[in-house]
């Protein structure tokens, strides 16, 4: 009975396939909280420094930091952060695919753009497609460091001090719950004068200056790059956490799939082997009725 056995070796395989995704959807699910703990613990921060930012984008002061400053776009720098490793459902293709239509938009326009990549997954996919890298952290991890981002952070940013780019965006992805993660294009310079809610990009209410002591040019030169810093870090662990998510649901439906698939092999293989036994047993009795 070849045709049986074949099946339950599928079977048997199928199985063992499934203890392995249903142990990489509990790891996950345990990752997931963890990354999710941290996340919350670094918006707070972020969000109250990018109100900041707004207002002193709008402020008049006596100082006018470079980084408030718009220029004409000739070349656009990109901060990117997709995952480190791979298993977590479509959540890379959504985000390179937001990346992509809009380095043909820039394209288009005869802007160029600069990439750096943060993870190993973005590196290889646009290194592959032809863009210009011009700095990369190879590897995250599951605990981002805010000294892990701080050289490519520092990369960027000298590159437009020094002109070389005209606007600093960064994209990752946004944990909306553990079912949705959307990828976000965030620009950093030249800071941003509109709050972003949701998709739209509003007026600010209202804005103020601030009092600088002891100088404008020393406190805004500290505190847009801290800006830009807690910006990038809070856009890492909450990319982790959209990873974790994704892995831990692509997870759960592949062993899903896994146990749907071996509930219809067992059907298939209990189907043969009865088949087998009735013809087997009309052998046996044609025999019998021979003799």
């Amino acid at each position: 009975m070849a045709g049986g056995r074949e099946i339950r070796n599928k079977i048997k395989s199928i199985r063992s396939t499934q203890k392995i995704t249903g142990a990489m959807e509990m790891v996950a699910t345990s990752k997931m909280r963890k990354a999710q703990e941290r996340m919350f613990a670094a918006r707070p921060y972020a969000e109250k420094v990018r109100s900041v930012i707004q207002h002193l984008a709008r402020a008049h002061t006596e100082y006018r930091h470079p980084y408030c400053e718009a220029r004409p776009l000739k070349r656009v720098g990109l901060i990117l952060i997709p995952t480190d490793r791979g298993l977590c459902g479509s959540l890379n293709t959504n985000q390179f695919r937001t990346i992509i239509g809009a380095m043909r938009e820039w394209d288009a326009k005869g802007v160029d753009a600069d990439l750096c990549t943060i993870g190993a997954k973005g590196a290889r996919f646009f290194r592959r497609i032809g863009a210009r890298i011009v700095a990369q952290v190879p590897h995250l991890g599951d605990i981002p460091r805010v000294d892990d981002l701080l050289g490519a952070s520092t990369v960027m940013l000298d590159a437009y001090e020094r002109q070389e780019i005209d606007q600093l965006l960064l994209s990752y992805n946004e944990f909306i719950n553990t079912m949705m993660q959307q990828p976000r294009l965030q620009q950093l310079l030249p800071c941003p004068l509109h709050e972003v809610v949701g998709d739209e990009a509003t007026e600010l209410p209202r804005y103020w200056d601030y009092l600088y002591e002891p100088d404008a040019k020393e406190v805004l030169d500290f505190l847009l790059r801290r800006y830009i810093e807690s910006t990038v870090y809070r856009a890492a662990v909450e990319n982790v956490a959209c990873e974790q998510a994704a892995r831990m649901v692509a997870m759960k439906n592949a062993t899903d799939n896994a146990g749907n698939l071996i509930d219809d092999l067992q059907l298939v293989y209990n189907k043969a082997r009865q088949a087998g036994i009735t013809r087997e047993l009309s052998e046996i009795v044609a025999g019998a009725q021979a003799v």
